[in-house]
């Protein structure tokens, strides 16, 4: 049963892939009711990826538990018709359509307001709704190119640009506009009035860039007109039998890393006697450190820098991840069997409430599996529901996943 911070908020979903569904699922597993609308003809795009068991694709059961969904067809008036009635029961209203498509198909903020003027009515989207880019149609590759995220991760502007290889933009998204909707719900509670809370891709990744990555465009004026990294030289090293990584920004850190590798004399070396000095002639002091942790196991450097309370890490793949000690402490993976696509393992809700736990408490829904049981809510009888689905407006319980 919900029980998290977030329950007895109702949010109505009508946004599709990625950065609208985690939205969603990050409020959903804090208790909040979603019911996700899809169109009865397929429904969201991630249902039809790679990947897939029982009918289920990975993408979509890792976007989407905890939800309910309806299948109605908003292209037609009585689907619409039903949306908006609805929306008379929510409290957040969330959508990611390319700017000016709700407008056209009736559901834009005035026409949800008109039914229910206190409303959070929240709109994702790519570049934003105005500009040259507004209108284009996105992915997040495309986020990360414009930007400039891709020349962060190359190093510098002059080498070959870089994706990171994981849809960061999009995630990012997904967790700034689940921030603001707690955001907007908690100012209504303040001050009664609902509000639309727009916001994009792009304008999500340059601020998520700017405290770290953008320090040169910072003093008007003063501009660098190149950028480079601190250094080309990742904080990745090679050990005996493997990889690693290694932190000793501080004064008190790098004495320990000298001592850990039997380097003493490069406590004393002017080139990293302070902190500026070693970001000064960094990729000399990244070089030392490497060749150093060629000489022994990486189980061993481990257990050296701990000695010596410098920060460090095994580099682990996915699959070593997910049985590493800590990850098993912390409870970070849970296995919990879905009622069709059998046993999944997912990441638990990260932040841990004392008192109203947020939790998975159901898998992602079927197609259409709560269509009935929704608008039974909302007043339909059975003859009316069974005249929507026999239009094609609505689809029901009955449909099986593919």
């Amino acid at each position: 049963m919900m029980s998290g911070p977030l329950t007895g908020v109702r949010i109505l979903d009508v946004t599709q892939v990625i950065s609208g569904p985690l939205t969603t699922m990050l409020l959903a597993d804090q208790g909040a009711e979603v019911i996700k609308v899809e169109n009865p003809k397929g429904g969201d795009f991630t249902r039809r990826t790679a990947n897939r068991r029982h009918g289920f694709s990975a993408a979509f059961v890792n976007n989407n538990r905890n939800k309910r969904s309806i299948a109605l067809d908003l292209s037609d008036e009585r689907g619409r018709e039903v949306l908006l009635e609805l929306a008379k029961t929510a409290d957040v209203f969330t959508q990611n359509f390319r700017p000016g498509v709700v407008q056209r198909i009736g559901i834009g903020e005035d026409d949800i307001r008109a039914v229910n003027p206190s409303i959070i009515y929240a709109s994702i989207s790519g570049f934003g709704e105005t500009g040259p880019y507004s209108g284009k149609r996105v992915y997040d590759p495309i986020i990360q190119a414009l930007s400039g995220l891709t020349t962060i991760q190359a190093g510098s502007d002059e080498e070959r640009p870089r994706l990171i290889r994981t849809i960061l933009p999009d995630k990012l998204t997904a967790v700034t506009a689940a921030q603001a909707i707690c955001a907007a719900l908690f100012a209504r509670e303040r001050h009664g009035t609902g509000q639309h809370l727009r916001l994009s891709m792009f304008d999500s990744v340059v601020a998520f860039l700017w405290p770290s990555d953008m320090g040169s465009q910072t003093f008007v004026g003063d501009e660098l007109p190149q950028q480079a990294a601190a250094s080309f030289i990742d904080l990745i090293y090679e050990t005996k039998d493997g990889y690693m990584s290694v932190a000793a920004p501080g004064d008190a850190e790098w004495r320990g890393l000298c001592e850990a590798v039997q380097r003493p004399e490069w406590i004393e070396d002017e080139r990293f006697k302070t902190p500026a000095m070693r970001d000064r002639n960094i990729n000399e002091r990244l070089q030392l450190t490497q060749q150093a942790l060629l000489a022994r196991t990486t189980e061993q450097w481990l257990a050296k820098f701990d000695e010596h309370s410098v920060p460090c890490a095994p580099v682990l793949t996915r699959n070593q991840m997910i049985e590493h000690p800590q990850a098993i402490e912390n409870k970070t993976i849970e296995i919990f069997d879905h009622p069709y696509a059998g046993p999944l393992r997912q990441a638990r809700p990260a932040a841990r409430f004392s008192e109203t736990p947020a939790g998975i408490y159901r898998g992602a829904p079927r197609l259409g599996e709560d269509t009935d049981e929704v608008l039974r809510e909302i007043g339909f009888d059975n003859l009316a529901i069974t005249a929507l689905k026999e239009a094609g407006v609505a689809l029901g319980l009955e449909a099986e996943p593919a």
